[in-house]
């Protein structure tokens, strides 16, 4: 395979013809030549997580997350939650169904994290997103090939620390990109 984008920023280009990825900074999860998955970090829904513990009927003792809304992750299996969090070194805490990012964070798919939450304890930062972005083998870099997406290396400040609204902006700007010099045509001089 000639390129792998695991942690790594997808960032959807001003023509983005397809609505459900328009504007959006995707954290690439994993990429290998079977395909890749990755979840959308800039698409808040109107669930905050104090509702998701509800409806999975668990207390959610960290304050702090109340109020953090829920996102959308992607198109794929939108019944499902997601959770990207920081590698917890240390704490001895291992869930079920970690994907652990080389280079990068960790993402979580079992019950158990939010258990961990739950009770306090668990991951600091945490993007809890309901669904997943998926492409199949190829069809990434077909995209990536015809300028829908640019791609750079993902920086956890961007997503944990960084206000939603500025996302993309950030994204962007780690390749020293304005927003404003973007352009929605393709071309070569």
């Amino acid at each position: 395979m000639s390129i792998n984008l695991t942690n790594q920023f997808l960032i959807a280009m001003p023509g983005m013809v397809d609505d459900t990825f328009a504007g959006t900074v995707v954290y690439l999860c994993e990429h290998t030549e079977k395909g890749a998955l990755g979840l959308v970090i800039n698409r808040p829904i109107d669930i905050k997580l104090k509702n998701l513990f509800e409806k999975v009927e668990l207390p959610l003792a960290r304050e702090d997350l109340a109020d953090v809304p829920v996102y959308f992750g992607g198109p794929v299996q939108t019944e499902r939650g997601f959770v990207l969090h920081e590698q917890q070194e240390g704490d001895g805490s291992h869930y079920n169904s970690t994907l652990t990012i080389p280079g990068g964070l960790e993402m979580t798919t079992s019950k158990d994290v939010l258990e961990a939450l739950s009770n306090g304890t668990g991951p600091k930062r945490v993007l809890v997103t309901l669904g997943y972005s998926g492409w199949q083998a190829g069809q990434l870099e077909d995209e990536m090939s015809r300028n829908g997406w640019i791609n750079v290396g993902a920086s956890p400040e961007v997503i944990f620390d960084t206000p939603v609204e500025k996302r993309y902006e950030r994204a962007l700007s780690l390749l020293g990109i304005d927003l404003r010099m973007l352009s929605q045509e393709t071309g070569h001089a």
